[in-house]
C-alpha cells in the first residue's frame, strides 16, 4: 500500500526541495519568478487544462463528489463565521481553511497517484472551485463593509453599499470565469461536446507545453518558501495550516462515507481537501487589507505541513473503497 504512495509523492516533495534550493544558492531571484510564475500560469497550464478536457465526455463526469466537496467547505465556513462573526477577518480566515493549492500541488500530485481519470475529477473541481469559493467569499466581504457603512453612515450610504456589492459581485464573477485556469477547463469542455478531436499537430504542442506545467509548479512552491521568511503570527498560521490540512479532508471523507461515496473521484476529493492553502488567499487579504500577516503565515505553514499531512492522507485514503 505504501508504495504507490511515496511513487507519487517523491517527486512532488523532490521537486519542491529543488525550488527551494535554486533560489537559497542565488540561480533565482524573486523578479524572475514573477515571471516564470507567469508564463506558468498563462501558458503552460491553460494548455494542460484544455487538453484535458477537450477529450473528456460530460455526461462521464460524476459531480457528486464535487457537491459533497462543497458541503464540506459550507460547514467549515458556517462555523467560523459563527464563532468570529460576519465580517471580514472572519470571511478571509474561513478562505484559508478551506481554499485548496489545486493547481500547483493537487494537479501534479492527483496526476501521479490516479492518472488521466483522476484529473478529470479534479479538473471537474477546478472549474467551479475559484468561481463559487471567491464570489461568496467577496459577498460576505462586501455586505460586511455595507453593514459597518450602514451603522455609520445611514439609509443612504447602507443603498450605496449595496449598489457597490451588485457591482464588486458581478467584476468578481467577470474576472473568476475570465481567470486562466476556470476559462481553459470550459472551452475544453464545450470542445469536447462538438465531438471533434484535436489535430495531431496541435494536439503533441499542447501536450508539450502542458507538461512543462507541473514540474516548474513545484518549483516555484519551493522558491516561494525559500523566499518567505515571515515567521510572524506563526500561532494562528500554524492553527490555520492544521485545519485546512487536517480537519478539511476529515469533513470530506465523513461527509462522502455518509452518502455512500466511493471509488477515485471520492479519493481525489478527500486528496484536494488536504492540499494545502492556495495563493489566492493572500490576494484575498492584501487586497480587503485584513490578516494579511496571518494569511502569510498560515500558506508557509500549511505549504510545509503538507509534505507529511499528505502522506497521511493518502495512506489512509488507500484504505478507501
Amino acid at each position: 500500500m505504501m508504495g504507490p504512495v511515496f511513487q507519487a509523492l517523491i517527486p512532488v516533495v523532490a521537486l519542491i526541495v529543488l525550488g527551494f534550493l535554486i533560489v537559497r544558492v542565488g540561480w533565482l531571484r524573486a523578479e524572475g519568478m514573477r515571471d516564470i510564475s507567469n508564463v506558468a500560469f498563462l501558458v503552460l497550464a491553460p494548455a494542460l487544462l484544455f487538453r484535458s478536457m477537450a477529450t473528456v465526455h460530460l455526461a462521464e463526469i460524476d459531480f457528486t463528489p464535487v457537491a459533497i466537496y462543497f458541503c464540506a467547505i459550507w460547514i467549515a465556513f458556517a462555523i467560523i463565521m459563527a464563532k468570529h462573526g460576519l465580517n471580514k477577518r472572519a470571511a478571509v480566515l474561513a478562505l484559508s481553511t478551506t481554499f485548496s493549492n489545486t493547481l500547483m500541488i493537487g494537479v501534479p500530485l492527483v496526476s501521479l497517484a490516479y492518472g488521466q481519470e483522476g484529473l478529470v475529477t479534479l479538473f471537474a473541481l477546478m472549474s467551479v472551485h475559484s468561481l463559487i469559493m471567491l464570489t461568496m467569499v467577496t459577498s460576505i466581504v462586501e455586505f460586511a463593509d455595507a453593514r459597518e457603512a450602514n451603522s455609520s453612515a445611514g439609509t443612504a450610504g447602507w443603498s450605496s453599499r449595496l449598489i457597490s456589492l451588485g457591482l464588486t459581485l458581478m467584476r468578481a464573477t467577470k474576472a473568476t470565469l475570465l481567470h486562466p485556469v476556470p476559462l481553459p477547463i470550459l472551452i475544453g469542455l464545450l470542445y469536447s461536446t462538438t465531438g471533434l478531436t484535436i489535430p495531431l499537430p496541435l494536439d503533441q504542442t499542447l501536450q508539450l507545453i502542458g507538461s512543462a506545467f507541473s514540474p516548474i509548479a513545484l518549483m516555484l512552491v519551493g522558491a516561494t518558501l525559500a523566499i518567505n521568511k515571515d515567521l510572524g503570527h506563526i500561532k494562528t498560521g500554524l492553527l490555520l495550516a492544521l485545519t485546512k490540512n487536517c480537519i478539511h479532508p476529515l469533513v470530506m471523507f465523513t461527509l462522502g462515507i455518509l452518502v455512500g461515496l466511493k471509488g477515485v473521484g471520492f479519493k481525489v476529493m478527500i486528496l484536494s481537501a488536504a492540499l494545502p492553502i492556495g495563493a489566492n488567499v493572500y490576494l484575498y487579504a492584501t487586497r480587503y487589507k485584513v490578516a494579511e500577516q496571518e494569511v502569510t503565515a498560515s500558506i508557509a505553514a500549511s505549504t510545509v505541513l503538507a509534505l507529511v499531512t499528505l502522506t497521511a492522507v493518502m495512506l489512509a485514503i488507500t484504505h478507501v473503497r
